[in-house]
């Protein structure tokens, strides 16, 4: 049964008139909370973005993944619920509040750190729900009564309870060891924080004096200043140069300090690199400080040269001569090379130019890689600091071993190798931050400097003792260690263990695989930690949005695109489902507006087709399993609905987005609207209150409501609103059941549709390569037709003539002459081509075309072969190339085979 249509649908598709309204009714209306508590629970949480933050293209993948996947699991039945909220992005918000202080010539030391924090607060309340309403306008059906942020009290009371239980048992620690330190920002950042630029730099070689002055030792280095605070020099234990001075303990004395220092021998020292001598300053150097480690210089000894602006400070046995005090680091390196230069300890470096002619300079010219802050933009200082620290090394093994043992499933699983890298051998992980907005580390010192680790200050002051004294750690702790908690602690934990329990573990993660080590092996770590599971049963990663040209988007380079200027020109849904068929498991994604506008064009065939449908009384259905159904095309059209929904089912559960939405694409396009509905008209020419044109007006209402069940988690919006405008519903899409068409065809009946249509798309691109009109009939010939074949000629030639405009059909042997052949499986039609069209000046037509064609193609095989240009050239250029070269080849065959069809 099928319900009448509401006659509602405006002649042209417009999505914006569409998309709020629909939205507006979802949320309203509670569609997005899970409400079947006794239904299987299906849970993603969204990677909290900075709630400073605003939509771009990465966002716009990143979440249409997860509404396309948490919106099929509603439809097929599941308690479905999707995790929303935002990160509290210490750093980034702290940035953004004191940036509009300085606009108002203020600071934030003017102020407390209470009323500080509570500026940060303000800013939040104000400005800070930006990226949360342009979710919404994606169409993301996140559950916003159970929105979350990382500074909530609950969330934070998980927090602390997480970092005192991990003290307790021995898992956080404070240590004084090297950071980064951003100069900027003031604050240590983590090694994911640090991005690597190539700078055009210089490499000073330096004499250090044997302190007996028996002789010297020459050292090399990019960082000449460090020499203030160097502690050793380092030789290689096999290289026979050092050995006698390493046996007899002897030591060089710097210049400009005096400092006398040990020779030590270590392995990190190369024999084959210049002198084979290394300075070492441990409190400015990551390798370094290891060899002083293993030297046995404790870091409590190590000195430090740098104050937290990076400007030189005195080292802790007060060598560094006044005059150098107070100077940035980069105007401390001109000095001292100066200083070192004029003393006699700078060895100058000679080089040939082209004419032969030496060159002396105080430096060898280098492009060195250089870490800088990926936020502060300043150039990152390896600096020596009391830090706290998780013992990652610890954390780390229950989520190798749940992902070697298949426990957790990472896909695709070529990511498996990097996770494995960077896990085996993860290092202690830096989570205090030098910062006012964020969860303050719980821990309390007395006078003597005894730490006190708790929950809150009286707990603390419990374990100090009455009257103690007690001064709270100033730090904040690293926002990646708060979003860590995400997948529980958006639950409730420690609070409300009944809604941990009902969706806990997480079923998926969808991220981009550029924060598997900042997120999600974090989240594996403290979801076994504190609920001794994994926290989701599948981690889905997906690559990165590019511009057109495979470049990296940046707003240096001008190429990013804005996601909410695509939904506001073309749809959300047109956006959507670009992103879905370009999710390409392992690669990343090519920004493609045509493919976007495309997008948009196929909604607009869906809306028309419904159009017509309406227009010949095909309402909504009234079933979920298929009609019954005689006419060979209604049969057809139900098999190809089961194969559809088999198809997409696999490539769901595989995460195969691309493979998803080609598959609903082309059966909505190709099957429904360019084949079903043409092959079902001639039904609606005849009786209309006949039983056939009655059960192929309820077949077309219920293929088509597949249609919209199916393509909704791609496009939400516009199915819905086609959803309701093909009749009264008792219930929204959004909540609608998956198909289950239930249904037996007869094989014979669909292979007969299956055969005509093979046979019109055959005979319709000769007609094209031709150049024969589409809609002129052309006689055929068929010697011996298949017994399929001969059943369709008996019973369906109308269709024949009327898609293949094939008539007449004549079953016998063709008339000599030129003619072209088609064909539908293994039945082949002799078309005489006499009186048609103008044999040899179409045969003259195509050798030229022909011709052209391998020209352009043997041009271009010689350009690909060209080692020259295919290793300079642009990657764009070379791949514009090989596109180019793939579709010449492909014309010729064009060509070549239109060409036999003539004789």
């Amino acid at each position: 049964m099928t319900s009448e249509p509401h006659d509602t649908l405006a002649k042209t598709f417009d999505p914006a008139s569409i998309e709020a309204k629909w939205y507006r009714h979802w949320e309203e209306t509670g569609a997005f909370r899970p409400d079947r508590p006794d239904a299987e629970p299906f849970t993603i949480v969204n990677p909290p973005p900075n709630v400073t933050g605003s939509l771009h293209i990465g966002h716009a993948l990143d979440n249409t993944l997860q509404d396309i996947v948490i919106r099929y699991e509603r439809l097929r039945g599941k308690d479905a619920l999707w995790v929303v909220g935002t990160d509290h992005a210490g750093i980034a918000t702290q940035m953004v509040v004191e940036r509009q202080l300085e606009e108002r010539q203020d600071k934030r030391t003017n102020y407390s750190r209470e009323d500080f924090v509570q500026k940060v607060w303000d800013w939040k309340e104000e400005s800070g729900g930006t990226i949360t309403r342009q979710l919404r306008r994606l169409g993301c059906s996140m559950d916003w009564s159970r929105e979350q942020f990382t500074m909530d009290e609950h969330f934070t009371r998980a927090v602390l309870k997480v970092f005192v239980d991990l003290y307790n048992d021995g898992l956080i620690y404070r240590d004084k060891r090297l950071v980064n330190w951003d100069p900027k920002l003031r604050t240590a950042i983590s090694d994911l924080e640090v991005e690597t630029r190539d700078v055009k730099g210089h490499f000073w070689t330096f004499i250090y004096p044997l302190a007996d002055g028996s002789g010297e030792i020459r050292v090399s280095t990019t960082r000449p200043e460090t020499m203030l605070a160097d502690m050793a020099v380092a030789v290689h234990p096999e290289d026979e140069r050092y050995k006698d001075l390493v046996a007899r303990g002897a030591k060089v004395k710097l210049p400009i300090t005096g400092r006398e220092i040990p020779i030590v021998a270590d392995e990190h020292a190369d024999p084959e690199l210049g002198s084979g001598a290394v300075k070492i300053t441990p409190g400015h150097d990551f390798n370094d400080f290891e060899v002083s480690k293993r030297a046995g210089i404790a870091p409590a000894e190590m000195l430090n040269m740098l104050d937290a602006d990076a400007a030189v400070c005195q080292t802790a046995d007060g060598l560094i001569p006044e005059e150098l005090l107070g100077l940035d680091r980069f105007e401390a390196r001109r000095v001292v090379v100066e200083m070192l230069k004029a003393s006699g300890h700078l060895v100058p470096h000679v080089s040939t130019n082209k004419k032969g002619e030496e060159i002396v300079a105080d430096a060898e010219p280098r492009t060195i890689a250089t870490p800088f802050g990926d936020r502060g933009g300043v150039v990152i200082e390896p600096w020596l600091t009391d830090q706290w620290y998780v013992d990652a090394e610890k954390l780390a093994k229950r989520p190798i071993e749940a992902v070697k043992s298949g426990e957790i499933e990472i896909v695709p699983a070529t990511w498996e190798k990097t996770f494995f890298n960077w896990m085996e051998n993860i290092q202690p992980w830096c989570v205090s931050r030098q910062l006012w907005w964020g969860h303050r580390i719980p821990a309390w010192y007395n006078e003597d400097g005894n730490v006190f680790v708790a929950e809150t200050e009286e707990e603390a002051q419990a374990k100090a003792g009455e009257g103690v004294a007690l001064r709270r750690d100033e730090d904040v702790l690293d926002t990646w260690f708060s979003s860590a908690l995400w997948p529980f602690a958006t639950l409730g934990w420690p609070d409300a263990e009944a809604r941990v329990d009902k969706h806990y573990p997480n079923s998926l993660l969808i991220s981009g695989f550029d924060i598997l080590f900042f997120w999600d092996a974090r989240m594996m770590m403290m979801g076994y930690y504190n609920m001794d599971e994994r926290p989701w049963e599948k981690l889905y990663l997906h690559g990165l949005v590019r511009a057109a040209d495979g470049s990296k988007m940046s707003k240096s380079k001008g190429n990013v695109v804005d996601p909410l200027g695509l939904i506001d020109q073309y749809g959300a849904d047109a956006l959507r489902f670009f992103m879905a068929a370009m999710e390409s498991q392992g690669r990343d994604i090519k920004m493609d507006e045509k493919r976007v506008e495309g997008y948009r064009n196929f909604a607009t065939k869906l809306w028309n087709a419904t159009r017509f449908c309406q227009s010949q009384g095909i309402g909504a259905s009234t079933t979920i399993k298929a009609p019954p159904a005689r006419l060979a095309a209604n049969q057809w059209i139900i098999g190809e609905v089961q194969q559809t929904v088999e198809a997409l089912d696999k490539a769901m559960a595989d995460l195969r987005f691309d493979a998803a939405a080609s598959t609903i694409y082309h059966f909505t396009w190709d099957r429904f609207c360019d084949w079903y509905l043409e092959l079902i008209k001639p039904v609606f020419q005849g009786d209309p209150d006949s039983m056939l044109a009655k059960e192929t007006r309820e077949v077309a209402g219920w293929a088509l409501d597949q249609i919209m069940v199916m393509l909704h988690p791609f496009m939400p919006f516009v199915t819905e609103e086609l959803w309701h405008a093909q009749g009264s519903r008792p219930y929204d899409l959004i909540h609608a059941k998956w198909p289950k068409p239930e249904a037996e065809v007869s094989k014979d009946a669909t292979d007969a549709i299956d055969w005509v249509i093979d046979l019109t798309t055959a005979t319709r691109s000769a007609r094209n390569e031709l150049g024969i009109s589409p809609g002129e009939k052309l006689a055929a010939y068929i010697e011996s037709p298949s017994p399929l074949a001969q059943g369709v000629l008996d019973r369906s030639s109308a269709a024949i003539e009327r898609l293949a405009r094939l008539a007449p059909v004549t079953v016998g042997e063709a008339p000599a002459g030129a003619a072209m052949q088609v064909g539908s499986g293994s039945d082949v039609f002799i078309v005489p081509l006499e009186g048609v069209i103008d044999i040899e000046a179409e045969r003259a037509r195509l050798i030229k075309a022909r011709d052209a064609a391998v020209k352009e193609r043997d041009s271009l095989v010689k350009r690909l072969d060209n080692p020259n240009f295919v290793e300079r050239a642009k990657p764009e250029a070379v791949e514009k190339a090989r596109a180019d070269h793939a579709f010449q080849r492909e014309e010729i065959e064009r060509l070549n085979a239109a060409l036999e069809r003539l004789g």
